[in-house]
């Protein structure tokens, strides 16, 4: 039996479900957002935590693996990968698909209903691998592990699904925030790369979630960024022309490293477990001559930055790094790709600045510059995401100056990588590989933006098939616009005009009479549809796939039972109010 405070609850919950289906409940949605992400920053905290903790009791810093021996750097990935293999193997083959891949595919093809068992995976996976100095990034991760506590807020609290994708990409905001302290990076990253689409709606409740992730964070682990980066300015406008050539050369690499990303599918046959052991004994094998490519490698790029690096050794950074994220991440280790992107774009920048002080001298600008320029350019390449990575590197340098120059490296390497690859950013292109892509047009859009109490009428009435002639009249009373047939409550339901009675009444009153018989109205001239049902959760983009895939004109939005209420139809949806919605 239901306490008074739970009497008093639901129907609360109930209306605000309601009031979130329309696009105009803005205060609404900010809040809960704000609740996602604090829920998504508590989560990331406790993962970083969960890495940073035990090396740095081991290492004495938590990229400190250069520290080891060249049998330490064999045996720790290795043994790593090994036990993350087994784990792996034990759990279930659909548990397997975790990071920002999944987070697009539950998005967009299961309205961000992201599951509980594959956050667990991600969690504990990205932790092991990290801990054990995989050449992965825990960005990806966290880009699941927010988004994933954002939608199991969202689902507890059953959310209707339109609402549930802003509050997905909230926790996005919010992990990329924690992850980086750069909220407004998070927040154009969630609307870039996550939602792919731009909305005043969307910006306000996930630029809030964004806030408390960046709070949290500071909070948790200080005000600094992930790494330092010097306020360096562009020396001289005559190394544009040489900055044009970086971008080139930077989209080359971009692509080269998609090219392995996407690896995967030629061993997608494998035991999980073989092909992670692979892609860890791979990885040791290489640590043990170029240290530089285990871990996150934030602190190789921090000297790259200062110059610190010849160019053999860079180049040589450049490739063992590629080679060994593109095959620990094709090949199933549940890490990110987007630190490591970083790491290459950072430490390419770096060899590319030897060739601009060979060409300008003194002129040419800092290597740190160089650095920052592609860091941004292999950021917006390999992912897409342009906007997100001049956004990134202003707030990681917090100096205007660079915005300028990055820019055009940015613009030239995306362009290189959609003309030399077709590359529309690499979680679509994984997705695509996987059989698992979307299509993202204006109608989806649009429609996965409101919930089905939208264009809800409830302007109907209920009647059995058969009826005589006095009930018809009754039906009629109260000038609805629609009658729902329905017999028995298990029995398919259909749906009639009620004008369509109205005219059979006008047109043979005296003959009902007299007969006395009963009016069958599944026979009565008219248009009749089936009826099917949809959950009070669904978008309008959902009650449109199931009337096409079930070829009727209406569908009937159904009572949760939890609530008890007196019918099982709350309202009518139809095509026609579905397409007029689209067309305003």
């Amino acid at each position: 039996m239901a306490t008074p405070k739970r009497r008093t609850l639901r129907p609360r919950l109930h209306n605000l479900r309601r009031q979130l289906s329309y696009l105009d409940a803005l205060p609404q949605l900010t809040i809960l957002c704000l609740v996602a992400g604090v829920a998504a920053a508590v989560v990331i905290i406790i993962f970083r935590a969960s890495i940073v903790l035990p090396l740095t009791a081991w290492l004495g810093h938590p990229e400190d693996f250069e520290s080891l021996g060249v049998t330490g750097r064999f045996l720790v990935p290795l043994l790593g990968a090994l036990l993350l293999g087994l784990l792996m193997q034990l759990l279930p083959s659909r548990l397997h698909k975790v990071g920002v891949t999944h987070v697009l595919d539950r998005l967009h093809n299961h309205q961000g209903h992201l599951p509980w068992q594959h956050f667990a995976v991600q969690f504990a996976g990205g932790v092991l691998s990290l801990v054990s100095g995989q050449s992965v990034g825990r960005e990806g991760p966290a880009v699941h592990l927010g988004a994933g506590s954002a939608s199991l807020v969202g689902q507890w609290l059953k959310i209707p699904n339109n609402s549930l994708r802003v509050m997905v990409a909230a926790g996005v905001a919010a992990a990329i925030s924690a992850a980086f302290n750069t909220p407004l990076a998070g927040v154009v990253f969630a609307m870039e790369v996550v939602l792919l689409e731009y909305t005043i709606a969307g910006f306000i409740p996930i630029i809030i979630a964004s806030f408390a992730g960046s709070l949290l964070s500071r909070l948790a682990f200080g005000a600094d960024s992930v790494f330092y980066v010097q306020s360096v300015p562009l020396a001289h406008f005559t190394e544009l022309p040489y900055m044009m050539l970086a971008g080139i050369a930077i989209g080359t690499v971009a692509i080269i490293y998609s090219r392995l990303l996407s690896l995967g599918n030629f061993v997608a046959r494998w035991p999980i477990m073989l092909r992670i052991s692979v892609a860890g004994l791979f990885t040791a094998a290489v640590a043990t001559q170029v240290p530089e490519v285990l871990g996150m490698g934030y602190d190789t790029l921090a000297t790259a930055m200062a110059g610190e690096l010849g160019l053999q050794l860079l180049l040589v950074i450049i490739i063992a790094k590629l080679l060994t994220t593109g095959i620990s991440l094709s090949f199933g280790i549940p890490g990110g790709l987007i630190g490591p992107t970083i790491f290459i774009g950072g430490v390419v920048g770096a060899a590319l600045s030897y060739g601009g002080h060979w060409l300008y001298d003194e002129q040419a600008s800092s290597v740190g510059f160089y650095v920052l320029l592609g860091m941004a350019a292999m950021f917006g390449a390999v992912l897409n995401a342009p906007l997100t990575a001049l956004i990134t590197i202003l707030e990681l340098t917090n100096n205007p100056n660079t915005i300028f120059p990055s820019m055009l490296v940015v613009v030239i390497a995306c362009l290189c990588t959609r003309l030399g690859a077709g590359n529309k950013g690499i979680f679509q292109t994984l997705l695509r590989l996987q059989g698992r892509s979307f299509r993202s047009t204006g109608l989806t859009s649009e429609l996965s933006r409101a919930g089905v109490f939208q264009v809800l009428t409830t302007n109907f009435v209920k009647a059995r098939s058969a009826i005589d002639y006095s009930e018809a009249i009754q039906l009629l009373e109260n000038k609805p616009l629609w009658i729902v047939l329905s017999d028995e409550v298990d029995k398919p339901k259909q749906l009639i005009k009620a004008a369509d009675l109205a005219k059979f009444l006008e047109k043979a009153p005296e003959a009902v009479l007299t007969l006395a018989e009963a009016i069958n109205l599944l026979e009565i001239p008219g248009q009749k549809s089936p009826l099917p049902p949809i959950h009070e959760q669904a978008t309008l983009l959902e009650a449109y796939q199931l009337m096409k895939s079930e070829s009727t004109d209406a569908i009937y939005v159904q009572n949760p039972r939890q609530l008890a209420l007196e019918s099982e139809v709350m309202g009518i949806v139809t095509r026609e109010a579905v397409t007029n919605y689209y067309s305003l």
